[in-house]
């Protein structure tokens, strides 16, 4: 399988690596290897889990990443639907409390990128999945129409939900402007920051892989963090120093933004998020 591997790296580079490919981690678009060049860098190739795969559209997100942010993200060397090569990121140590500040800082300056419009000029992908972005003048539109929506008929198609939690949704998505507020403006956003796409390494971050990426509001990202537990108090005090958190964030609306993760995992994994869902919903809308 390596040499396999090490042969389509070395079409794609023009040259054999020094070393066969080691794996090291993976997920649902594909595993992970690492390897060295004959000039001794060291890079990380990403081999797609399926046929269908989109590996070329991560690559993109990622160098758009890197060409409109400071975010620091692997430096793309190769993108096609079937293999990714990137920047190996060295990493060691856990997001402790000093890398919850430098990630706060990172991504509360990656939220100060200005977009002109909520979306993207092209759709991308959360995990497997494709991600609508068609771009809209107005946040809430692109919430309800871009993210609700379309993803919770993809878990009811799927069968992560069931029927009256779909209609709950579109009850939700039709009223959304009594719990939501336009922002400012359109924010550049990571879009997918659970903890295993944030790579530490000595207290610091250094760096952050997998992104979901468009232009939102910022409180679908600091929504998404607390889903799994990715960052702690310590993110949020630091964040809130950069750029502040309107009142009512947590108790108001961090469970409305979680509505699009739980429906993704819904989607993927099962009616335990879909519950998790409908939870939600119930609150909100009987």
């Amino acid at each position: 399988m390596t040499g396999d591997l090490a042969a389509r790296i070395e079409r794609a580079l023009g040259a054999p690596p020094a070393s066969l490919p080691r794996r090291i981690g993976g997920g649902a678009t594909g595993s992970v290897f690492a390897f060295e060049t004959a000039q001794g860098a060291r890079l990380a190739v990403k081999q797609a889990a399926a046929r269908e795969a989109q590996l070329d559209l991560e690559g993109w997100m990622l160098r758009l990443l890197a060409e409109r942010s400071a975010l620091p993200v692997p430096a793309v060397h190769y993108a096609a639907p079937e293999l990714l090569i990137m920047d190996f990121v060295e990493t060691g140590g856990p997001i402790d409390a000093r890398a919850e500040e430098h990630a706060a800082d990172l991504i509360a300056a990656l939220h100060g990128v200005r977009g002109e419009v909520f979306g993207l000029e092209r759709d991308t992908l959360i995990g497997p999945l494709i991600q609508p972005n068609r771009p809209r003048a107005r946040w809430l539109d692109f919430y309800a129409e871009e993210r609700l929506l379309p993803f919770a008929r993809a878990a009811l198609d799927a069968g992560g939900i069931g029927a009256q939690t779909m209609d709950r949704a579109e009850r939700l998505a039709g009223r959304i402007g009594d719990f939501l507020a336009e922002p400012d403006h359109p924010s550049l956003i990571h879009g997918d920051l659970w903890g295993g796409n944030v790579l530490a390494r000595a207290g610091r971050i250094a760096g952050f892989i997998d992104p979901a990426v468009h232009y939102a509001h910022p409180e679908v990202e600091l929504a998404f963090t607390t889903l799994f537990g990715t960052f702690g108090e310590r993110f949020f005090a630091r964040y809130q120093e950069r750029r502040p958190i309107e009142p009512g964030f947590f108790k108001e609306r961090r469970d409305l933004y979680l509505m699009y993760p739980l429906l993704v995992h819904a989607t993927l994994f099962g009616a335990g998020y879909g519950r998790q869902a409908d939870a939600i919903l119930r609150r909100a809308v009987g």
